[in-house]
């Protein structure tokens, strides 16, 4: 392995997005998401403002950024007054309203990323002719502009590693300890994905699991696994929210059926319920589908796997709502409470969503659990969002799992082979989440 070529700090896309995230009163790493799911309400009418001041870009996808506009080389900021100055506002807080012109930001430094990015990638593919292409990095997060790398053809094949931010490097520190310092040889794997999941995290015995439930005075009942799958894809079809706490958790920033909160993508309701009732965050918030690997296809226009969550794709137009006129000409957050799909609660304003594709080798629970929900309502798709509210990390044991579940408008968990019904639970164990933790 040869580095081929480098951008070097403090010439960053990352950063560049960063300054943006804290520009749009969201936290620098970790709310640049909400950045990207913003930005298809908006109109990138300030693209070209920022290509001309702030970042300029050669053909190859090398760039380099004017430093004047920033403070995050040598102050506690990300931006500067200039940087104010050239959008005509200054930087919102976090509890400001967010206006359209938050969204256009965000639609224009999106757009801006996915020029660079796929100036990079086919500038790169041109160079080596190779047709299998893995990434990793921050940016690389960026599940709009992967499905639009994807889209664009120059790689066949997209592998992204799942934790591809900084908590990445503790698998590069161990794969180097692994096979350098221990001399260890590295497996051909024929081209198969053996982080098969990454699921790299804790599980939990039910022993383990019914000893905290005790502990903590939850009332549950005990089933085997077959009835499990059933209860929980009865409840689901009937609109219910589940806390979904099974095997070993999931390693990276995607919720993927280890550590999860599970709903009726064919709801209405569900994206705002989950987003203000479970989430506490804000409603403009897309979610995720997860989907059984066979389906995908006749679901979504995506031609691979997706085992990361990690690829938007856009929705197959046989499944989409035709839109009356009055509801197209609606601008920025009016848009959110149109249904526009089947399954409107994992459809975001511009038909795409960041598809999960789950198959029986790597989950086969909850494989079950979709395929079970297929068999009842004839849909292979279930919500999936990560075990946790807003600026609470993702429940990891037993017990934050009972405690997430008792300080939210969740209906059901099912953890391990045992299912709490929130309406049978001792009222005095009930926790306040949505005033515990600040925005995220």
């Amino acid at each position: 392995m040869k580095i081929d070529r480098e951008i070097h700090f403090p010439h960053s896309l990352g950063l560049l997005y960063s300054a943006f995230t804290s520009y749009s009163g969201f936290k620098v790493n970790s709310g640049e998401y909400k950045l990207m799911g913003l930005a298809p309400y908006g109109e990138p009418r300030f693209e070209k403002k920022i290509k001309e001041n702030l970042i300029d870009i050669k053909d190859d996808g090398s760039f380099r950024l004017d430093q004047s506009y920033f403070d995050y080389c040598g102050g506690l900021r990300m931006t500067n007054p200039k940087f104010d100055m050239l959008f005509g506002k200054s930087s919102r807080s976090s509890e400001e309203e967010i206006t359209q012109f938050h969204m256009d930001i965000a639609a224009s430094i999106q757009k801006v990323t996915e020029t660079v990015v796929l100036s990079l990638t086919r500038d790169l593919a041109k160079r080596t002719s190779k047709k299998n292409l893995c990434m990793a990095g921050g940016v690389a997060l960026n599940c709009v502009a992967n499905g639009k790398i994807l889209k664009d053809g120059s790689f066949e094949n997209l592998w992204i590693q799942p934790a591809a931010g900084d908590a990445g490097g503790s698998l590069g520190a161990a794969l180097v300890d692994y096979h350098i310092n221990n001399q260890q040889d590295r497996a051909n794997l024929n081209g198969s994905d053996n982080m098969k999941g990454s699921y790299l995290g804790p599980e939990f015995c039910n022993k383990s699991i019914s000893e905290a439930l005790i502990s903590l005075g939850a009332i549950f009942e005990e089933f085997g696994q077959e009835e499990l799958i059933e209860k929980t894809a009865e409840a689901l079809s009937h609109d219910q929210a589940i806390g979904w706490f099974q095997g070993r958790m999931e390693f990276g920033p995607r919720a993927l059926g280890g550590r999860s909160i599970l709903a009726n993508p064919m709801s209405e309701k569900m994206q705002k319920t989950l987003n203000l009732k479970v989430k506490y965050r804000e409603s403009f918030r897309p979610f995720a589908p997860s989907i059984l690997i066979d389906d995908v296809q006749c679901w979504f226009q995506l031609e691979t796997d997706s085992p990361y969550m990690l690829l938007v794709a856009e929705l197959n137009e046989e499944h989409r709502y035709e839109l009356t006129t009055e509801e197209n000409n609606l601008f920025g957050i009016e848009k959110l409470n149109i249904p526009r799909s089947k399954v409107p609660a994992i459809t975001h304003v511009d038909y795409t969503a960041r598809v999960q594709t789950v198959e029986n080798s790597t989950n086969p629970l909850y494989f079950q659990l979709l395929s079970q929900f297929k068999k009842i309502t004839n849909c292979p798709i279930l919500v999936n969002t990560s075990f946790n509210v807003r600026g609470e990390p993702i429940v990891c044991s037993p017990v934050d799992a009972f405690k997430c579940f008792m300080g939210t408008e969740l209906d059901v968990l099912a953890i391990g082979n045992f299912i709490l019904h929130k309406s049978k639970q001792n009222k005095d164990l009930l926790l306040d989440y949505k005033n515990s933790f600040e925005l995220d």
